[in-house]
Formats: structure tokens, sequence, C-alpha cells
């Protein structure tokens, strides 16, 4: 348990690093969905040994200390007091910043059904009369795509198509939910913030590369993007799945090039980081049931 329990802590800092690179090299619907599932998996084997490091604990208790003298045992200190009570501590801030982020997509999603509330049921267009340019998946049953005046009127009737097909990809892969899991899973443990950040992007860019299929020419596609990123408004409001977030520039230079390629062994090794730091948990908590097996009056 000495060594196994970091493990996770090691192997989500490196899926963190090389996720950029992922994000270059692979297309990114399966880079989105590899990255996400390997931040699920890396988060939760983190917070996992975070509880393990906790339980650490239980050998100190003045009961099982009594027993041991009584018996004379002697019980092995797999970590540092001080690790096991920091432990306790970071848990306590994990539990805080998970609250934050669950807080802040309720409202989220409350505003946006609020916007639609006055609309029929069945419409899958919602257009708002408004100076502000700007476009957004609204995730739901059913899903809504909302679109400014301003921004349809900025667009050329093959253009408004492009946009309206990078939205309905927002909703029919469910990207809101892979955006969501992505963000607990950083806000679970910070070193996955970068891969976060990674997935917003991939997000985008798998909505732009199936609009650009949809209408059947990238460049009609990177010209909307290009022309809807230019009319829209600075201060759009944060964390929705919208037209022109998440770096345009970069993303308008993808769609002058040609599709990246769908490496299904790099998505592999991915998911294989993930996995690493569940087993390494895994291991960990054997290791640990072992002790207190020991430890424990039973």
């Amino acid at each position: 348990m000495r060594i196994d329990v970091y493990v996770p802590l090691v192997l989500s800092a490196l899926l963190a690093a090389i996720s950029p690179a992922i994000g270059r090299y692979l297309a990114p619907a399966p880079a989105t969905r590899a990255l996400t599932l390997a931040a699920v998996l890396s988060a939760a084997s983190t917070t996992w040994a975070l509880l393990l490091l906790s339980a650490t604990l239980i050998t100190e208790t003045p009961p099982v200390e009594a027993q041991a003298r009584q018996d004379g045992r002697r019980l092995a200190e797999p970590v540092p007091e001080t690790v096991a009570y920091a432990a306790v501590l970071v848990l306590a801030l994990v539990a805080y910043r998970l609250q934050r982020v669950l807080r802040a997509q309720h409202a989220l999603r409350r505003a946006q059904r609020r916007l639609c509330e006055s609309h029929p049921s069945d419409a899958e267009l919602i257009v708002v009369d408004s100076a502000v340019a700007e476009a957004f998946a609204v995730p739901g049953a059913p899903g809504r795509i909302l679109a400014s005046s301003a921004m349809l009127n900025a667009l050329e009737p093959a253009e408004r198509r492009v946009l309206l097909a990078h939205e309905r990809a927002h909703l029919t892969h469910h990207h809101a939910l892979l955006s969501v899991a992505t963000a607990l899973a950083s806000a679970a443990n910070p070193l996955l913030k970068r891969l976060h950040t990674t997935v917003a992007f991939l997000i985008e860019r798998w909505a732009d590369e199936h609009a650009a299929h949809a209408v059947g020419d990238r460049g009609t596609a990177a010209r909307a993007l290009a022309r809807a990123a230019l009319t829209a408004h600075s201060t759009r409001p944060a964390d929705r799945l919208a037209f022109t977030d998440h770096t345009v520039t970069r993303r308008i230079a993808a769609l002058r090039t040609s599709p990246p390629p769908n490496l299904r062994v790099i998505a592999a090794l991915v998911l294989a980081l993930g996995a690493s730091a569940a087993l390494g948990a895994a291991d960990a908590t054997n290791d640990l049931v072992e002790l207190l097996a020991r430890a424990l009056p039973w």
C-alpha cells in the first residue's frame, strides 16, 4: 500500500499531460470519449486512494492500540499519520469542489429551461430577438437549440445550416454529459484540470466535424465559424456549449485541413491509463484490508 495508493495520482498527472497531444492526433469523437472515461476512472481512483489513506487512522484509535498491546502485537504504519490527516482534509475539499460544480450545473440548466418555457415543446429551434449574437444547445427531453436573431442574421443560409448541425451534434451525442463528467473529475482531482480544458475543446471540434459532414463542405463550415466568431458578443456567459466557444482559431484551422484519423490504438492506450489507476487503487485496497484484518480484533 505504501506505493500502490499513490499510483492513481501519478497516472492522473500523466493523463492530463498527454491529453493535448491526444486531441491533436486523434479524431475528436474517440478522443473525447476516451479522455472522458479515463478522467472519470482516474478521479474515482484518486478519491478512493484518499479514502484509503484516511482509513489507516483506524489503527491509531485507542481501542485498537490497547488491544494490540494486550495481544503483544506491533501495528504496522502503512503511511505517516500526517499523510492520513492530510488526506482527510483533502477529501473535505474534494466534497466542497464537487458540490460547487453540481450547483453551478443545476443553476445553468434551470436558467436554460426558463428560456425555453414560453416556446412550444415540439420546437427544436428557439429564436430569441437579441442584439447579442449567440447560439447554444439546451440539453433535455427534448433537446433545444437556442439562437439569437443577431446570430442568424449574420450568417448566410448555408452557414446557418452549419450552425444548426453543430448544435444538433451537441444534443445527439450528449456532449453536455461529457462536459459535466470531466468537470466533476477535475473538481475531484485538480491534476485533471488540463484534461477538462482539452475535452471542452474536443467537444466543439467534434460538433464542427459533424456539421462539416452534414453540409458536405468543410470550407463552408470554417467560414460559418469565422463569421459567427466575428459577430459574437465578447461577454457571452461561460459554461455553455456554444458555437463560437473554445479557441475558435484552432477550430477554423482544423476545418481547413483533412479530418484527423480515427486511431483506436491511441484511444485504447488512454483508457489503459485510466484503468491502471483503478487497478492501483484496487491493489492498495487489498493491502489495507489485510492490514486491518491483522490490526482489528474480530
